[in-house]
């Protein structure tokens, strides 16, 4: 499906589900793939590819905004099926790709009885792996380029990637989840989460005006600046009522408080995708990372 001139967006198919996860392969005599999918994405990613007309040797890039292993975890074995292809990734997320053993075991922790759905991650080779920070710029062959972009919140080390050619904005997970035919909710999950630098890239992002805004789950909105808007409302409204429900009686308040000003059903209203949510404990992973900024605040706050 094309999404912008050049650039296809394809499903992932997380362990076989449809419309959960999605990559984006951007055109040029250099292409780009932004993002793998999880692990067990893997044999779809291949055939996507494939059914695009790349060969083994054709991929010039593939790009990471962050390292779960939702957007990750495919990486390793596409490095090894697409043996030309440079890593892009942020300085902060590099480490875990090289040795996956701390990020493969705290995602365990995390996804606990859900981790197959995911798999692991198969280890990068160092000499493969191109670091990057705000403003690098990824050649993709004559003057088109992808622009990286500092965004952390969901993560220390997230980042969005802009291709300047079309106005076409790679979100990742800084915005949240919008599923097919369902409203957008905040992605909140253990442990780096931070309201702040969240509500800071969202800022970032909206200046950069972008003409198509895609998410890593699932596609494109509707409206850029919208979405972005209601992105920063909605984690606010989140984080500050997790906030004052663990002021008040601590982190056992924080589900219920939060459900109550931020109610997954009325907001995401789409059946399937309000199914998907709980299949996979997105909304308990959420509870977990807010508990989890709301301790580190407090910290900072002593």
């Amino acid at each position: 499906m094309e999404v912008a001139a050049g650039i296809a967006m394809f499903d992932t198919l997380l362990a076989g589900w449809e419309h959960v996860t999605a990559a984006y392969l951007v055109a040029g005599t250099q292409p780009a793939l932004v993002e793998t999918g999880a692990q067990t994405s893997v044999p779809a990613v291949r055939h996507a590819l494939a059914e695009m007309g790349l060969g083994s040797d054709d991929l010039a890039w593939i790009v990471l905004t962050h390292v779960h292993l939702d957007h990750c975890g495919g990486v390793g074995d596409l490095a090894m099926s697409f043996p030309r292809a440079t890593i892009v990734v942020h300085e902060r997320g590099a480490p875990h790709l090289v040795d996956p053993t701390r990020l493969v075991a705290g995602s365990a922790v995390v996804y606990a009885d859900r981790m197959p759905l995911y798999g692991g991650l198969t280890p990068v080779p160092e000499d493969r792996i191109m670091v990057v920070g705000d403003g690098t710029r990824i050649g993709l062959g004559g003057s088109r380029e992808l622009t990286i972009i500092d965004s952390p919140g969901h993560a220390r080390h997230h980042v969005a990637v802009l291709d300047e050619a079309t106005g076409t904005l790679m979100a990742g997970d800084a915005l949240g989840v919008q599923l097919p035919g369902a409203g957008l909710f905040p992605a909140i999950p253990p442990p780096e989460f931070d309201l702040d630098q969240s509500l800071a890239s969202l800022r970032r992002l909206a200046e950069i005006a972008p003409e198509v805004l895609l998410l890593g789950h699932y596609g494109p909105v509707p409206d850029p600046q919208d979405a972005i808007t209601l992105a920063a409302e909605r984690q606010t409204i989140a984080a500050e009522t997790a906030w004052d429900a663990w002021l008040a009686d601590g982190p056992t308040a924080v589900a219920e408080a939060v459900a109550k000003a931020l109610p997954l059903a009325p907001i995401v209203q789409d059946a399937t995708a309000i199914e998907t949510w709980h299949r996979l404990g997105w909304a308990d992973n959420n509870i977990a990372g807010l508990v989890r900024w709301a301790e580190r605040r407090s910290g900072s706050t002593a």
